[in-house]
This record gives structure tokens, C-alpha cells and sequence, in this order.
């Protein structure tokens, strides 16, 4: 059994699953599921929904149709704004800042065309799965831009200093085998099987307390932003909290009775 938000015809379906999982559907496969305004609005809606349901412990975000992830933004929306007016749109809260701060896991299954703010959606994902059709590009040097969603700086922590500048200097296409080989991508499947893959990692994740994949995520998220002094002792106080918590003694209880956790979030 499964509860969904929005109609088949919505740009946006979100499904909760008995397993703890949610999915969010970009549902505009006539458009390559372009992310116009329309659509960042109900993601980021989606998003704060999803991130107060003690329901949900982890979330897959996929594109729907065969051709696409997401096929970037709507160019055609900001083809006549102003530099100003360019500048108020991005001070404003973003699709991607949302995602990258949920306080849960999020999975990318990707598969055809991540193009520009597709990719920087899946980029700011905690962990991508894609099939072999997946193509990865940051064209937006091709119209005289650069990235302005996280394309540089979440792609360069995630492939290195080299590859950011090749992926973001050329526009080229990254295939799924390569974006692999370079840590883009986290997991590649044979085609069509990225969304099942999907669902089979964020179900092993599901397993288990919201507290600790809460405080992982936290944790993990802190090395690209403190020394490493720093992180470690940040590392140790949220282990200590996670000790602390009603999730952490019944983990344990659990363990030295030889019987599965029943884990409350709390």
C-alpha cells in the first residue's frame, strides 16, 4: 500500500511507501521534466512536507518518462530578466539549498538526459544511482553562463578540482560509465533498472533510526565544511547524542537481546 500526493496528470507526485520511502516523481516527460518555477515551488513544498512525516525516513527524487532526469531549467523563463532581477530570483530560497539541507537521506535515480539544473539537482542529492542511459552535462557554459545551482561547488567536491573544470569549461556530456569512474555517480545498473535500485538502497537505509541517519547525514555533510579538528569533535557530539537517544538504547538493548530494533525516531 502506498499514499500519493498529486494527480497522474501534476507535475509533481510525491508516494509514500509502507517501507518508510517516499518518491517524488518530476512529472513532465513532454518537457523532459524541466524545472520551471511551477515545479521548484511544489518540490520545495514536497520537500518541507516530507522533511516534518515521521513517516518517511528516506526520500528517491526520479524524472518521469524514458528520455530524461531533468532536462535543466526553463531557459525561456529567465531568457528576458534583467541582471537585477536575475539576482533577486537567486537570494531567494532555492530547489537546491532545500534538498542539499534536507534532514533526511535523498536518492537520485537518474536516467537519460541531467543537463544543467537537472544535474545540480541530483548533485545536491546525497547519493545518485543512475542506469547506463544517464547522461551528466553542465551546459551552461554553451549559452555563456556558468553554473549558479551548485554545479561547480558540489561537483568539484564530489569529482575533484580537474574534473569539475573539464565537466564545466567543455558542456560536454558525461556518460554513465564515466560519471561512475569518477564518483559522480555513486551506483550504475543496467538500463531501466535505476529507479528499482533506487528504491532497494533508500529500503536498506529505511531499516533503521531516523536519529542516526539524521545525525550520519549531518555528520558526513560537516567534513566538506570543517577542519578536520573541527569535524571529529562535531563527529563526537553527535555520536554522544545519538547514544543519548531513545533510538540509541534500543539499538543496543536490541543488540545484546539478539532481536530487531524497534526503532521510534526519538
Amino acid at each position: 500500500m502506498a499514499d500519493s500526493v498529486g494527480a497522474p496528470t501534476s507535475p509533481l507526485v510525491v508516494e509514500k511507501r509502507d517501507d518508510a520511502v517516499a518518491v517524488v516523481t518530476l512529472n513532465r516527460p513532454e518537457k523532459l521534466n524541466a524545472l520551471n518555477a511551477d515545479v521548484r515551488r511544489l518540490l520545495m513544498e514536497a520537500f518541507d512536507a516530507l522533511a516534518v512525516d515521521d513517516t518517511v525516513k528516506v526520500v528517491v527524487i526520479h524524472g518521469a518518462g524514458e528520455k530524461a532526469f531533468v532536462a535543466g531549467a526553463d531557459i525561456n523563463e529567465f531568457a528576458e530578466r534583467t541582471a537585477m532581477e536575475q539576482r533577486a530570483v537567486y537570494t531567494r530560497r532555492r530547489i537546491y539549498e532545500t534538498v542539499a539541507s534536507f534532514p533526511k537521506p535523498v536518492i537520485a535515480a537518474v536516467h537519460g538526459f541531467c543537463i544543467g539544473g537537472g544535474s545540480e539537482l541530483a548533485l545536491a542529492c546525497d547519493v545518485r544511482v543512475a542506469d547506463r542511459t544517464a547522461r551528466f552535462s553542465q551546459a551552461e557554459v554553451r549559452i555563456g553562463l556558468i553554473p549558479g545551482g551548485g554545479g561547480t561547488q558540489r561537483l568539484a567536491r564530489l569529482v575533484g578540482r580537474g574534473h569539475a573544470l573539464l565537466i564545466s569549461c567543455t558542456g560536454d556530456f558525461v556518460e554513465a560509465e564515466e560519471a561512475h569512474r569518477i564518483g559522480l555517480v555513486e551506483v550504475l545498473v543496467d538500463e531501466g533498472r535505476h529507479l528499482e535500485a533506487a528504491l532497494e538502497l533508500a529500503g536498506r537505509m529505511a531499516r533503521w533510526s531516523p536519529v542516526a541517519l539524521r545525525f550520519a547525514k549531518q555528520a558526513v555533510n560537516a567534513a566538506f565544511e570543517m577542519p578536520l579538528s573541527a569535524g571529529l569533535e562535531y563527529e563526537r557530539e553527535l555520536f554522544l547524542a545519538a547514544f543519548g537517544s531513545e533510538d540509541g538504547r534500543e539499538g543496543v538493548r536490541a543488540f545484546v537481546e539478539k532481536r530487531k530494533p524497534d526503532f521510534k525516531g526519538r
